[in-house]
């Protein structure tokens, strides 16, 4: 399968991804997206980063530009340094999916690349275009040490002091400024599995055996908490005491009601709870932070974005306990780490009760690795347009109350549970959404249709 190239960045095969086919892309943004003259490039801890990063520099240098180059550092940090300097930034990552694979991602001057701009950077592939004089390469290391700042200033030294939290390191390109924002907070850092090769971890589906292994370290090392990140670190994980993994889409609603935000832009794969909770308004769009900062542009105002997987958007300046979080329009996992544990601390109570005094809807979602996209296109186009197909897929389910194509097929049923399906938009994956009233069943669901998915299409 070639490289895909979406709004999500440039995605493929290690084997795949060429230093001529990498520079030819790094030149396709540069010549059809503003600049500002500097690009930034970051890189993940994967073993192929480091080749594909300096292609990038190459590539951008050959242009007669400056490349700036941060070296490892999470996804966010970057485009704070980038967006700050009002500049372009490229992020060596292919986030959360096996280390075989890796890619690019494109940040403008002001945030991620759009719809519109990746038709542009498709045009453009091919011109070629290169410099007589060659740019310069400057290193940089401020970048981390002000992220970490960012949320030390705006949280304060004593938001998380005597609370005790694992960070599960793995390969978190992230691992670092995690400990030490969490002990610039006062909590007491337990560092745990620093792995020296690449561990793909995926926040939104969470196995069996990473589950146990957490619980297992929550018992074992008395923590109040344990947090930790995917590859590229703009999507958290959140673990409370008794280890139970908290999901992105209820980490998102309590940032916002933190931050007393007024507007909600999230993928209709969110935990639908959100709308219960007297937020002015509730704007649902397709997966993806391009399409959630796209409405989050469009609604302005004090309104933040967070998906389902737990990347966090703050769309205006808010105000934390101890100082000013300027916005930062791309997914960040920091602030949803962070602010619940503050504000669960600040009321007196543990993470578990602050979650708990939420509306009683659960999500539970996963996925099949390994099938084609084009399989789960035809596979969900057949649901989606033939009523008996649905019937038949979902026997043994409640009535069929809604169907909404917003992104995949999602059906509603007469029982409130609701199950979500869709094709990876970055990785030959299938994944699927379920909600309801319990935890437990949110789980069965889950797990029941991805076995019916897999007799149909394994």
């Amino acid at each position: 399968m070639p490289p895909k190239f979406g709004t999500s960045g440039l995605r493929g095969l290690v084997t795949e991804l060429s230093d001529d086919l990498v520079a030819d892309y790094t030149r396709a943004f540069l010549i059809a997206c503003p600049h500002g003259g500097v690009v930034h490039v970051g890189q993940d801890l994967r073993a192929s980063s480091s080749q594909i990063a300096d292609a990038v520099i190459g590539a951008v240098r050959a242009m007669g530009l400056r490349a700036v180059d941060h070296g490892v550092l999470p996804t966010p940090a970057l485009a704070l340094a980038s967006m700050g300097a009002g500049q372009a930034a490229i992020m060596v990552t292919g986030s959360h999916i096996p280390a075989d694979r890796n890619g690019l991602k494109f940040y403008l001057p002001g945030g991620e690349i759009a719809k519109s701009d990746e038709v542009a950077i498709g045009a453009a592939l091919g011109s070629g275009s290169v410099s007589v004089e060659m740019g310069d390469v400057q290193c940089a290391v401020s970048a981390v040490p002000a992220y970490v700042a960012r949320y030390v200033e705006a949280f304060g030294t004593d938001a998380l002091r005597a609370l005790r939290i694992g960070v599960y390191e793995h390969s978190s390109v992230a691992r670092d400024a995690l400990g030490d924002a969490l002990r610039g907070m006062g909590a007491e850092v337990v560092a745990l599995a620093r792995a020296d090769h690449f561990i793909p971890v995926d926040t939104e589906a969470v196995d069996v055996e990473t589950r146990a292994m957490l619980k297992g370290w929550c018992v074992e090392h008395g923590l109040d908490a344990l947090v930790s990140t995917d590859g590229d670190a703009d999507r958290p994980m959140v673990v409370d005491a008794s280890g139970t993994l908290v999901p992105g889409d209820v980490l998102g609603p309590l940032v916002a009601q933190m931050l007393e935000a007024e507007v909600i832009c999230t993928p209709v794969s969110s935990n639908t709870m959100v709308e219960q909770l007297g937020f002015g308004a509730v704007i649902r769009t397709k997966i993806g932070s391009p399409f959630v900062i796209a409405a989050m542009e469009e609604a302005g105002g004090r309104v933040v974005g967070y998906e389902a997987n737990g990347g966090f958007l703050l769309g205006f300046e808010a105000d934390g306990p101890a100082g000013k979080l300027a916005p930062l329009m791309t997914r960040d996992c920091l602030l949803p780490i962070v602010a619940p544990l503050a504000m669960a601390r600040a009321k007196g109570m543990s993470l578990a009760d602050l979650v708990s005094d939420l509306p009683p809807r659960f999500t539970a979602a996963d996925r099949i690795a390994g099938i084609a996209t084009e399989a789960s296109k035809v596979f969900i186009a057949e649901l989606t347009k033939d009523a008996a197909a649905r019937s038949t897929f979902f026997a043994g389910r409640a009535e069929e109350t809604e169907v909404d194509l917003t992104d995949g097929l999602r059906v509603s049923f007469a029982d409130s549970s609701v199950i979500h399906l869709r094709p990876s938009g970055n990785a030959p994956e299938f994944r699927c959404y379920a909600e309801a009233e319990t935890v437990t069943r949110a789980e069965v669901l889950m797990r029941e249709t991805l076995q019916a998915v897999a007799k149909r299409l394994g």
